[in-house]
């Protein structure tokens, strides 16, 4: 009932349809119980002697009438109700897939996106099975149900109604009883069925991990342990199932057994006619055919109720990053962007940044060095708000950034990450994700400034070569020059270059660096480097050291300091030397 009510505003956005189909499940029940009726009358109105004459016609078309009507309320209900359930599922599985965009990054990097996939897949198919089952089988049957024991009341001895009842009574609580009992089971099968799936994933997603280490057989046994626990909960689940089976049959037998020797009881007695044993015959029949899927259908709500939990799950994982409900979209124009005394940390007992300060002048760039785990990348993630800051602020053009929307903020803001991951289809679509609505000329006017042309001409299908999982078909530079060319179409008030150039080699790194320099002109940029003459002509170099700012200022400046920067320099002409000589 609960999962029941959080679904009834999406059905009732389409009340006249349900009303409607309500209706005619009512019609169809009528015209089923109304049939069985007039076969009676049929029955007892044939008399052998004077059968040519008083054959009762007008009851066989009427007969034949309730049959055809029972069909036809049927396929009505089908029909009227068909587009009620698709656009529920389709409104439900659009509102989870929003709703895991707008959770944050931490949430994605604990989750195995195999497992969560297989999740909402069995989910949106549990949303069907829920619905469709609920309005084509149970309140069918139900209806039914009460109509015939009804009829029975009223047509026979008060037994018969009380055989009836007392059968489908035992029948639903032995349904009831071992379908909940074998809950535990089914949901162990899908927990194994999703740790397999994402096993499974992983390892493929991995490929050349897998075969660098010749690990094959390796993945294959942890595939396959996570198969047999899949095995064996199959194996039990099915087993149960087989003992449900056995117990609901074994009910209706004994049901059935009674019904039928009080009829023919009445017969033999001439308490009871002949056709009255055809009607309880053909109201049995009625009841326990439907009654016997309808414990298939009980099973099957349940199993749908283990799906869909996990989907709903999904649904009410707490928005880590919210907008406030005051949040107002981002002035357009240029930014300054402030770090004021900000701490941060993705676990309490390590911190990440201690109290960093820095300004990014409108139209103006910084740039931040350091050694790797420095905390470069995550000022780029707080900027992108993936996280809230533990202690203090970041603020544009004086306002912090929680006030706005996240959606404005980050429109406003374009990064060239140093892991570019790219989606599994043309050179030109990842191109133009940065702007979906660019011009064709705009998208080549962006590849031409990341010195991408030339290469995508090279190729045999051109702009539209694909560029396989993750971008894999491309080398770590080309795939780089792409995510550069994505950013500079974005056109962003705000510019990030997270490690932008550490995949090229150097003679491409120069041919891009004055265009990144060109593009952040006017701009307010934020530059995340390991190659210290990528930063040479920055307004402010920033370098960081455990979390914290220690040296900062201008080349010349730095390199007059004799410090940590000083060193970096050192160390790299060094290494740049060692690499001009071979």
């Amino acid at each position: 009932m609960p999962t029941l009510r959080r679904l009834w505003p999406y059905l009732w956005q389409y009340r006249t349809r349900v009303v409607l189909a309500l209706l005619c499940l009512i019609g169809a029940k009528l015209a089923a119980v109304a049939a069985p009726l007039t076969f009676r009358q049929i029955v007892d109105n044939l008399d052998p002697a004077h059968l040519a004459i008083s054959f009762p016609l007008v009851l066989l078309c009427l007969y034949g009438v309730l049959r055809f009507a029972t069909s036809l309320f049927t396929e009505m209900r089908e029909i009227i109700f068909a587009r009620v359930t698709q656009q529920c599922i389709r409104r439900l599985a659009l509102e989870v897939f929003c709703h895991l965009h707008a959770l944050s990054l931490r949430f994605h990097l604990e989750r195995q996106t195999g497992g969560m996939s297989r999740d909402i897949e069995r989910g949106t198919h549990a949303i069907a099975t829920l619905i469709n089952y609920t309005l084509y089988s149970i309140l069918p049957t139900l209806v039914e149900i009460t109509l015939v024991l009804v009829i029975l009341w009223r047509e026979f001895p008060p037994i018969f109604a009380l055989v009836t009842f007392t059968s489908l009574l035992l029948y639903g609580l032995f349904t009831v009883l071992v379908s909940n009992w074998r809950i535990g089971i089914r949901r162990e099968v899908n927990e194994t069925d999703s740790a397999a799936n994402s096993r499974a994933i992983d390892s493929l997603l991995n490929y050349e991990t897998v075969k660098y280490f010749s690990n094959e057989a390796f993945e294959a046994r942890a595939y396959d342990e996570h198969m047999e626990r899949w095995a064996d909960a199959s194996t039990k689940s099915q087993i149960t199932l087989s003992f449900l089976n056995l117990g609901q049959q074994f009910i209706v037998a004994i049901g059935v057994i009674v019904m039928m020797w009080l009829t023919a009881k009445g017969v033999a007695e001439g308490k009871m006619t002949v056709g009255d044993l055809v009607l309880v015959n053909a109201f049995l029949m009625q009841l326990y055919l439907p009654l016997n899927f309808l414990g298939v259908v009980y099973r099957e709500l349940r199993q749908a109720m283990t799906d869909i939990e996990r989907m709903f799950g999904l649904l009410s994982t707490h928005q880590e990053v919210a907008d406030r409900s005051d949040a107002i979209p981002l002035p357009a124009g240029t930014q300054e962007v402030r770090f004021e005394s900000v701490c941060f940390s993705y676990d309490p007992a390590r911190p990440i940044l201690l109290g960093v300060d820095f300004v990014i002048p409108a139209g103006r760039t910084v740039a931040v060095v350091g050694t790797s785990g420095a905390g470069k990348s995550t000022l780029a993630r707080l900027m992108f708000r993936f996280y809230e800051v533990t202690e203090g602020a970041i603020t544009c053009n004086g306002r912090d950034i929680r006030a706005f929307t996240q959606e404005s903020l980050r429109a406003a803001i374009g990064i060239v990450p140093q892991d570019t991951v790219l989606f599994n289809d043309t050179i030109y679509y990842n191109i133009r994700y940065g702007h979906p609505e660019a011009s064709r000329e705009e998208v080549l006017a962006a590849a031409e400034a990341a010195q991408l042309v030339g290469f995508v001409e090279s190729l045999p299908d051109g702009w539209e070569t694909r560029v396989g999982e993750r971008g894999l078909k491309l080398s770590g530079g080309e795939k780089q020059r792409v995510a550069i060319a994505r950013a500079l179409l974005k056109n962003p008030a705000i510019l990030i270059f997270d490690e932008a150039t550490s995949a090229l080699d150097s003679h491409t790194e120069w041919a891009i660096q004055n265009q990144l320099e060109t593009a952040a002109r006017g701009r307010t940029t934020l530059v995340i480097a390991h190659r210290l003459s990528t930063v040479m002509n920055a307004d402010e170099i920033l370098v960081m050291e455990e979390g914290k700012i220690a040296e900062r200022g201008r080349h010349s400046e730095l390199l007059a300091q004799g410090g940590i920067y000083a060193r970096m320099w050192e160390r790299q002409r060094r290494r740049d030397e060692a690499e001009d000589a071979d």
